[in-house]
């Protein structure tokens, strides 16, 4: 195996084994604090810091990514998970976890950050929408199998953060393994200014391939978040709610690899509008069959399988449509906008359940999926039109 494919495999072990922990995260602390008598409220509230921790270190992170390169950045986002999983167990305190989720949020963005902008870099142009989309599926199946380590909490409490750590430290020891490399440096580092003037650039090429990043992050946080309030109001079980979850996870990692390859063979913004008509069609069907199972199964299905991939498809859009210079900019922004959407979708599917009725939750996703859709159609550009070599 030629030294590339290896890095390439040991940064998309890398994400796996981030993607376990976060999914373990959610629903294990979730439970945890049920099982203590917290709040739902204050159960979402800690939640949220993870994506505080991530938004708060972003204007940040560029500068030194550009100036140490990608293999320091990763090793130190690395070491910050491994302790702060390692602490949960040492003190079983509210606001102790919040600043563990916290670091976490930290370090899994410098980690996430530094590997997905060495891919992106690092990959030709044919191959990227593959590479990305491996990323994603890695990710994707990590986070779909951290929630079975929920149910050893009931034979020891610290047993999941302790395998978690321990798998996240097996991990980060193979980053010692890598050759560091760093990005593009056609770009003014020294100050903060610099950092600002970059992320203007950056919008003013890519903005829209940061919707899909927002929209992926909105729809996966009221999925998860309001979605089950939703549910069980309108007289559906836990049960059935974790099975309709599951097939969405499903259906994201089914067809993360084919959209990918399609997007490199039929252009990224061709096949964004595709999925995203796809999913608005889809999830349209789930408010028309959410009074049956089997309806509402299919549908988170179709529905993962089609919109399950948009982080990833706009992460390969982004670097079609931005100069080369400014890829960790780029990518930076993906993570920003991200965040963005995971705060705002449990909030405003939280506001629709609670004072709008006569709407049903999924006419809040469906009718986002369709103006993306549209917006990607008519403000669309082609690659082509992005010169690799042009500057800032």
């Amino acid at each position: 195996m030629d030294k590339n494919k290896f890095r390439f495999w040991i940064l998309v072990g890398i994400v796996a084994i981030s993607g376990f922990s976060q999914g373990m995260l959610l629903p294990l602390i979730a439970v945890i604090f049920e099982n203590n008598g917290v709040s739902s409220s204050l159960n979402g509230l800690n939640a949220t810091a993870l994506y505080i921790g991530i938004l708060l270190v972003s204007p940040f992170m560029e500068i030194p990514l550009r100036k140490y390169g990608y293999k320091p950045i990763i090793i130190f986002g690395g070491l910050l998970v491994i302790v702060a999983i390692a602490l949960f167990p040492v003190w079983h305190s509210f606001w102790f976890w919040f600043g563990l989720r916290f670091l976490i949020g930290i370090g899994d963005h410098a980690l996430h950050f530094a590997t997905q902008t060495w891919i992106t870099s690092s990959s030709p142009r044919e191959k990227r929408g593959r590479n990305i989309s491996l990323y994603g599926m890695f990710f994707g199946i990590g986070f779909a199998a951290g929630p079975l380590m929920t149910p050893l909490v009931n034979i020891n409490e610290a047993l999941p953060f302790i395998i978690s750590s321990i798998l996240c430290l097996i991990g980060w020891l193979f980053v010692f393994s890598l050759r560091n490399d760093f990005p593009d440096h056609e770009v003014e580092i020294n100050s903060f200014f610099n950092t600002i003037k970059r992320f203007k650039n950056a919008m003013k090429y890519g903005w829209l391939a940061f919707l899909p990043p927002f929209c992926y992050g909105f729809l996966e946080s009221s999925l998860n978040g309001s979605f089950p309030i939703y549910a069980l109001r309108m007289d559906i079980d836990v049960t059935s709610v974790s099975y309709f979850l599951s097939a969405f996870a499903v259906g994201g990692i089914i067809t993360q690899l084919p959209l990918g390859i399609l997007s490199d063979q039929h252009g990224r913004r061709n096949i964004l509008i595709f999925v995203l008509v796809l999913g608005f069609l889809s999830f349209t069907a789930a408010g028309m069959f959410e009074h049956s199972f089997i309806g509402l199964f299919l549908s988170f299905l179709v529905s993962g399988m089609v919109v399950g991939s948009t982080f990833s498809l706009g992460i390969s859009y982004m670097t079609d449509l931005v100069p080369r210079n400014l890829l960790p900019t780029g990518n930076l922004l993906c993570g920003i906008f991200f965040s963005l959407g995971s705060l705002s979708g449990p909030i405003i599917g939280g506001i629709v359940i609670e004072y709008f009725e006569n709407i049903r939750f999924f006419s809040i996703i469906s009718t986002m999926l369709l103006i993306l859709s549209l917006l990607i159609y008519v403000f669309g550009k082609k690659p082509n039109i992005i010169l690799e070599h042009q500057k800032p």
